[in-house]
């Protein structure tokens, strides 16, 4: 089973482009959805336990969590202490249950994959791009998005040229939807996988 990984910076039009590569029929495994329903589930009582105040009603407040997280740079460690062992739990337990349909090919979407050294586990690499100003854009157009925290998100992120370099297929989603379509069947083609025409899909 081929294991893609898809990664880009924020606002660069990942989560469209999982949904291309799933309306191609590729299983996509989401570390964001996973890290949401973990803020609803399991990761509840570590994350109140390690930032006291940040649940509320049983979940995860993202807006109290990322408060805390600007006064302290060096919370986002123990998060990811917490938070990426659970991921990568339930990232196991898809690729276990893909491989045991015989499915020829799986897509992760991993936001911070060359962060985290994620790439080291997977076949090939596909990085969503676009230009800084579409990417400001896009992100300060976001409900709570401000400046400071767009920084701090950027800040910790891999710039997008060195994951451009280091891809090895990208995804450039500045033309629209339609181009970004063809782009991932282009991919698709490439690695041998069937693909959809956008009549079928």
């Amino acid at each position: 089973m081929l294991l893609l990984g898809l990664t880009g910076s924020i606002g660069t039009g990942k989560s469209t482009t999982a949904k291309m590569f799933a309306a191609q029929g590729i299983p996509v495994n989401d570390a964001d959805q996973v890290v949401h329903e973990l803020y609803a589930g399991e990761a509840v009582p570590l994350i109140e336990a390690a930032f006291p105040g940040t649940t509320a009603d049983g979940k995860v407040d993202r807006t109290l969590l990322a408060r805390q997280l600007i006064d302290n740079p060096e919370g986002f460690k123990r998060l990811e202490a917490i938070v990426h062992p659970l991921v990568r739990q339930k990232e196991v337990a898809f690729l276990e249950q893909e491989r045991a349909k015989g499915t020829p090919a799986v897509l992760l979407d991993i936001p911070l994959l060359y962060e985290t050294g994620g790439e080291k586990r997977l076949d090939k690499v596909i990085v969503v791009t676009c230009s800084p100003e579409t990417q400001a854009e896009r992100v300060l157009a976001r409900p709570g998005m401000t400046e400071e925290k767009f920084k701090s998100i950027l800040a910790r992120q891999v710039p997008d040229a060195e994951k451009r370099q280091r891809a090895d297929f990208i995804v450039d989603t500045e033309q629209g939807m339609e181009a970004a379509r063809a782009q991932v069947r282009d991919i698709l083609t490439e690695l041998g996988l069937e693909t959809k025409e956008p009549d079928d899909a």
